[in-house]
């Protein structure tokens, strides 16, 4: 007959039954309810989207549900749009290792945003045509949110009351000294339209090729120096939720983040979507492509967001460098794949013992004298990372 202490052990214990209940339960507790509208007028009809509820971090598993919004303003016609919007989920998720816990999902969520990018920008490179798209790129995981942009067009947090917080950062030349600094570091040339007379008008560009963004997925006339790496930000909201409000810059260039935060207040997320594009079309008419995306993250048994404000429990990462060195990282054995070879960190290619190259060989930026160490590319992603670093010409020809 066992102890006291024995006995008192045994009858704590809890049938498996009743922990699967439990952790159903806590499972409903804790993940929001997710609510969306879209609307959008169209000028150009260069503007695409995206909004998927239903994927998963592991097949067949509910519990690893999240949702992706996305906005894809072209530019130069549509077809970089409109690849984006149907491959570059794809290539993020690609750049994930398999069988990865939730938290460790989004740890590594960062570095496959820059990879999935990239890849898109690539692939689409090679069908040589010469349009060009900006990507605000959304994904919310129950109360993290995690935000990847190129280009001008524009995520913000509303917290209802309170400041609005923006998620992304504009890569515009006019505003973005940085950029330009970049640019024209890496080989290309920044200034305005010269028109008779010698007489400069608009805004600040890059030549060749007129273009008014630093960042972008496609544009292979202009030089690879205007590169797809995107700003990448991650935040943890309180269980309060929160009002996500994605758009093209047909939104931002009419009115205010605060503006169209305000506009909105109170309302469902369909509703609120088509009031954000009205207050728009108010204040500005209809000059350019107009999209925008409301979502709304609720907390469970929730039918509105909530009166008390929504805020940022936690800022997790956040990281807008343009070299490819510093935001694929360093590994030491993380870069194998499932054949037992080195796999390259952008286009998920297998490579030989002796094919990958380190992203940080030959690298000013690199504070690693190992050109063994990880991550390791392809020779073809390589000659890429080169070539936006203005290492080399891009090489590319547009006929």
């Amino acid at each position: 007959m066992g102890s006291r202490e024995e006995r008192h052990q045994h009858h704590d214990l809890v049938p498996l039954a009743a922990l699967i209940s439990r952790e159903m339960r806590s499972e409903k507790m804790e993940k929001p309810t997710v609510r969306y509208g879209y609307a959008a007028q169209s000028r150009k009809g260069e503007d695409y989207f995206m909004m998927k509820t239903d994927c998963q971090r592991n097949s067949g598993h509910q519990s690893s549900s999240f949702s992706v919004f996305a906005i894809f303003d072209g530019h130069n016609g549509n077809a970089a749009a409109v690849y984006s919007r149907d491959n570059l989920l794809n290539h993020i998720l690609s750049a994930i290792p398999r069988g990865l816990g939730r938290e460790e999902w989004l740890q590594a969520l960062p570095r496959a945003l820059v990879a999935g990018f990239v890849k898109t920008d690539k692939e689409f490179q090679r069908k040589g045509q010469t349009s060009g798209t900006t990507a605000t790129f959304v994904i919310v995981d129950r109360w993290t949110v995690t935000v990847a942009s190129v280009g001008d067009s524009r995520c913000i947090l509303d917290t209802q009351g309170g400041a609005v917080s923006v998620l992304t950062v504009d890569h515009r030349l006019e505003e973005n000294e940085e950029e330009r600094e970049r640019v024209t570091a890496s080989g290309g040339e920044v200034g305005r339209l010269s028109i008779l007379g010698g007489a400069e008008i608009g805004p600040l560009r890059c030549w060749p090729g007129g273009l008014c963004l630093s960042r972008s997925i496609g544009d292979m006339d202009v030089g690879e120096f205007i590169v797809p790496i995107p700003y990448v930000k991650q935040v943890k909201l309180s269980n309060a939720g929160g009002r996500l409000i994605i758009a093209s810059d047909g939104i931002w260039d009419a009115v205010s983040s605060e503006m169209a935060a305000k506009s909105c207040r109170g309302l469902p997320a369909e509703l609120a979507s088509r009031q954000v594009v009205k207050e728009a079309l108010r204040t500005r008419g209809l000059r350019d492509d107009t999209t925008c995306i409301v979502v709304d993250i609720i907390p469970p048994d929730t039918a509105m967001p909530p009166p008390s404000p929504p805020r940022i429990v936690e800022e997790l990462f956040e990281e807008g460098s343009a070299m490819l060195a510093e935001r694929l990282g360093n590994e030491e054995t993380n870069g194998s794949s499932t054949t037992g070879l080195f796999m390259c960190a952008v286009c998920q290619v297998d490579l030989g013992a002796s094919e990958g190259i380190s992203v940080h060989a030959g690298s000013i930026f690199s504070t690693s004298s190992k050109p063994w160490q990880g991550p390791f590319l392809c020779a073809d992603c390589r000659n890429k990372k080169d070539a936006m670093e203005g290492k080399r010409p891009s090489g590319v020809k547009v006929t």
